[in-house]
């Protein structure tokens, strides 16, 4: 089951990378509830081992393209992002330390893992996998661009994934640069 789980996630992970054209030094927004991935209600049945297999899974495929990845925490630690201290250039960092019961499986994870972790109170990412309904929208940067991915389930978990653009202005006439869209 867990080596299912990994493959599924690392499959998320590239396909995302790849459709959403991520480039070193962006930074990627991950929610995750191992509880949905386990079968169970999101916050429910946090589970250790799933959690640092999802972890492991999509850090890898991140960190080999240069890309952050950011753990959202649950709504306990008000959902507070864990990332590495080089990725929270220009973010307020917050106290504290998440456990599976508060801050959830995944982002206890995110924090044993990571070389120099600190959380944050927000961030503004890139682009985002939601696994469970974790709403991740919350720390996505403006515009959210909702993308269909061929891995649909983490386990029993839905996964929806965003990239983001910049925001149009300027009306119906405007001209835009079809790169940034």
């Amino acid at each position: 089951m867990l080596e299912e789980i990994s493959q599924a996630a690392r499959n998320a992970a590239a396909e995302l990378c790849e459709r959403a054209k991520l480039t070193a030094g962006q930074t990627v927004i991950i929610g995750c509830s191992t509880s949905e991935i386990a079968g169970y209600a999101v916050g429910t049945n946090s589970n250790a081992d799933i959690g640092a297999t999802v972890f492991d899974a999509l850090y890898d495929e991140l960190k080999k393209r240069g890309v952050y990845l950011a753990a959202q925490c649950c709504e306990h630690l008000n959902r507070a992002v864990i990332v590495e201290r080089e990725a929270a250039a220009g973010w307020e960092i917050v106290n504290v330390v998440p456990t599976p019961k508060a801050g959830g499986a995944f982002a206890t994870a995110a924090y044993a893992r990571l070389h120099d972790p600190v959380a944050l109170i927000e961030i503004r990412a890139d682009a985002g996998i939601d696994i469970g309904n974790t709403l991740i929208g919350m720390h996505l940067k403006r515009v959210a661009v909702p993308m269909r991915l061929e891995t649909t389930l983490i386990g029993e978990a839905r996964v929806v994934a965003a990239r983001t653009r910049p925001p149009l202005v300027g009306g119906a006439r405007a001209i835009y640069d079809e790169t940034l869209l």
